[in-house]
């Protein structure tokens, strides 16, 4: 490894070339050049580590037809910090690469952080286009007061978003072969030993070109409902995409999966009777014309995909209640299917429940394939957005 220090403003900034390190990520990583890891950040610091991109690069050295769904090293993320108490205000893109946070760090000791997660996809014409990314400003917007952090204005964020995808434009699948996750992400990354808010926000952006999410791919989705563990409590942070909501899952998801299981599915914590959500994803029952959803009643995430296809399935002439639904009435369900930006719409083939098994319609003619078809088909541009979710950046 070569690594080479420089000060700027009194900060350190790293930047690191490691041909090993990129090869054991994908064979793409050999055409990404030299890493930038940013200590802390001013307007001078940024600028200088900074550089120019070339929008108009081919499509990058992946095996596009085999992509999953896992960190993928591309050129440029987003950067912007600011102070406690004060607003972001500039932000720069840099190469992407690690970065340093003093070990007395917010979001390290405390984990003070939050994030959003949305996708670019690329049209025949080769434009890119974001889905709802206002929506998901709003959300971090949420979260971060939750966790007593700053946060970037709408047009912020929708901007940060668009520099960042575009940076990185040959990273975005070709049509039909995936798309370009986007993870937005804002942390106290300044330094506090007793327990308090940062004194420094760190508000970063990196992309992944993406395929399915599960290994199953489109394949129907096998769900475990979870009893011992819960996923949130009323009063605390289910309802925001805190990243203190996740870790606590892994051992309830291992064990599934070592079951054999795709995925976990979460009761309320206290009557153990009510279905709240998948470990990433929103849940919804289908009987007959009827769709239901768990209401975000503060410990559900109020996910995106989730709020997109109740409006696509009332366009659809669906009855759509959201609400409780207890794990008993899954017996009488003709559908269930899972919804969130990583799995899009996904179909759930059975689910179990103290030991029986509950099967569910799946297929070409279900109501989820219905609604699947009818989201994608606007993410892509290749059914009209008529309900401005769109936005088109390049």
């Amino acid at each position: 490894m070569i690594q080479r220090r420089t000060r700027f403003g009194g900060h350190l900034l790293r930047s690191f070339r490691d041909a090993s390190s990129t090869s054991s990520s994908s064979s793409s990583s050999s055409k990404i050049g030299g890493y930038f890891g940013l200590a802390s950040q001013t307007s001078t610091s940024l600028q200088q580590a900074c550089v120019s991109t070339n929008r108009d690069a081919e499509f990058a050295n992946l095996e596009w037809d085999n992509l999953g769904f896992g960190m993928v090293p591309t050129d440029y993320m987003y950067i912007m910090k600011c102070s406690k108490g004060e607003s972001f205000e500039h932000g720069q893109l840099c190469h992407f690469g690690n970065i340093e946070l003093s070990p007395a760090a917010g979001v390290l000791n405390y984990g003070q952080g939050a994030y959003e997660g949305t996708k670019a996809y690329k049209k025949e014409d080769g434009r890119l286009l974001l889905f709802r990314p206002d929506q998901n400003a709003i959300r971090l917007k949420n979260s971060a007061e939750r966790m007593c952090m700053p946060s970037p204005s709408i047009d912020q964020f929708v901007d940060a978003l668009k520099q960042t995808v575009l940076a990185n434009k040959r990273w975005v699948p070709p049509p039909g072969k995936g798309s370009l996750y986007i993870r937005p992400l804002i942390m106290g990354s300044g330094e506090i030993l007793g327990l308090s808010a940062a004194p420094e926000y760190t508000f970063l952006i990196y992309v992944s070109p993406v395929g399915n999410y599960f290994k199953e791919g489109l394949a129907p989705l096998n769900l475990y409902v979870e009893e011992e563990f819960d996923r949130a409590s009323r009063g605390g942070t289910g309802g925001v995409k805190s990243i203190t909501n996740y870790a606590p899952g892994l051992k309830a998801l291992t064990r599934a999966k070592n079951r054999g299981f795709s995925d976990v599915l979460y009761l309320d914590s206290m009557n153990k009777k009510n279905l709240e959500e998948v470990s990433s994803c929103n849940i919804f029952v289908v009987k007959g014309n009827s769709i239901s959803t768990p209401a975000t009643n503060g410990t559900i995430l109020a996910g995106i995909t989730r709020k997109s296809i109740v409006d696509i399935a009332r366009d659809h002439g669906y009855q759509v209640e959201e609400g409780t639904i207890t794990v008993d009435e899954l017996i009488h369900a003709d559908e269930v299917f899972c919804t969130g930006t990583a799995v899009g719409v996904a179909p759930v083939g059975s689910i179990t429940y103290q030991g029986k098994r509950m099967e569910f319609k799946t297929g070409a003619q279900a109501v989820s394939q219905q609604l699947y078809m009818t989201l994608e088909g606007i993410k892509k541009g290749v059914i009209e957005d008529k309900k401005g979710w769109i936005v088109e950046i390049g």
